[in-house]
């Protein structure tokens, strides 16, 4: 399926902004499930429930998503069309209600992607043995989808096929893109959620944090050298955004993959996309789309093209 933007909707910022923002999104109801985690916080689930022996595609949100953003929403109702099952793990933090434990979620957070995709699919196979499992994830959640495909390699095979859209997959870059120029007004944009959560998450943990540090941050190499990577292990915000960055890992991926990324999306130009992979991955790069924005037909345009894109790749392949 190759992706033509509409005449009418120009540049990367605006094919990023305006389906994020202004387009209509598909109303579909979910079932929310929620979930303990191994070290005794929680996460919310949403649930699509589909047909019996019909697919299941898990899908994990970006940064500050949730399964209200856009692209989930057009993903779920493409799913319900279809008769298929689905589910929008929220990252901790993500669905309403602070988490309980002194940690949020990052890039590289593989370690979650296991846990949730072995307990989906655990869950799921023991009713429907012989249906197709899926996983897809976008932007943050498909960078960390990848680095668990790759860290994995074989052992991820309970994964029929995989698709990522929009992942920041060399966070350096791409951390040090959003800092210039008008990019800045996606960080403000992510810095207006993330810094009411942590400081929520002080009077959790006092002192987990410097808070002013936290409040005096102006861009995300700032925020994840106070905030993210010490309260994920890594050493300081270079240290995190390499190792957590998913170009890294591509060759070592076993699992059908679809690696999606317009080359003028504002978050990952074309400049820093990867030119290799495992034979398994598929490297598509649609000179058009934005960030997660890929709106399609006449105005006021439509959210159809990513989910059947996506559901296009896993038939195919899985």
């Amino acid at each position: 399926m190759h992706y033509s933007s509409p005449w009418w909707l120009t540049g990367g910022h605006l094919q990023t902004i305006y389906p994020a923002t202004l387009m209509r999104k598909p109303e579909v109801a979910l079932r929310r499930e929620r979930w303990t985690t191994p070290d005794q916080d929680f996460i919310d689930v949403d649930f699509l429930d589909g047909e019996a022996g019909k697919p299941f595609l898990v899908l994990f949100h970006g940064l500050e998503g949730s399964s209200n953003s856009h692209y989930a929403r057009a993903l779920m109702h493409k799913l319900k069309s279809l008769g298929w099952s689905g589910a929008v793990p929220h990252f901790r933090g993500c669905s309403g209600e602070p988490n309980q434990a002194p940690r949020f979620y990052h890039s590289g957070d593989a370690q979650e992607i296991n846990w949730i995709i072995r307990r989906l699919h655990s869950q799921f196979t023991a009713a429907h043995p012989q249906a197709k499992f899926y996983a897809s994830g976008v932007s943050l959640g498909g960078n960390a989808l990848l680095r668990w495909l790759g860290e994995s390699q074989s052992s991820a095979s309970i994964v029929d096929a995989a698709c990522a859209v929009s992942a920041p997959l060399n966070l350096t870059n791409s951390g040090a893109t959003l800092s210039r120029g008008f990019n800045r007004i996606y960080t403000k944009n992510f810095l207006q959620t993330l810094k009411p959560k942590c400081l929520h998450k002080l009077t959790q943990f006092p002192k987990l944090f410097d808070r002013e540090r936290m409040l005096s941050a102006k861009n995300l190499y700032e925020f994840d050298n106070v905030v993210t990577a010490p309260l994920h292990g890594y050493r300081d915000v270079d240290d995190y955004w390499h190792r957590a960055s998913a170009c890294w890992v591509l060759n070592e991926i076993q699992v059908p993959t679809l690696v999606l990324n317009a080359q003028n999306d504002p978050f990952m130009p074309a400049q820093f996309l990867p030119k290799s992979a495992s034979t398994y991955v598929t490297l598509d790069y649609p000179q058009h789309g934005g960030h997660v924005g890929f709106a399609q037909g006449a105005f006021p345009s439509k959210l159809d093209w990513l989910p059947e894109k996506i559901i296009s790749h896993l038939q195919a392949h899985g």
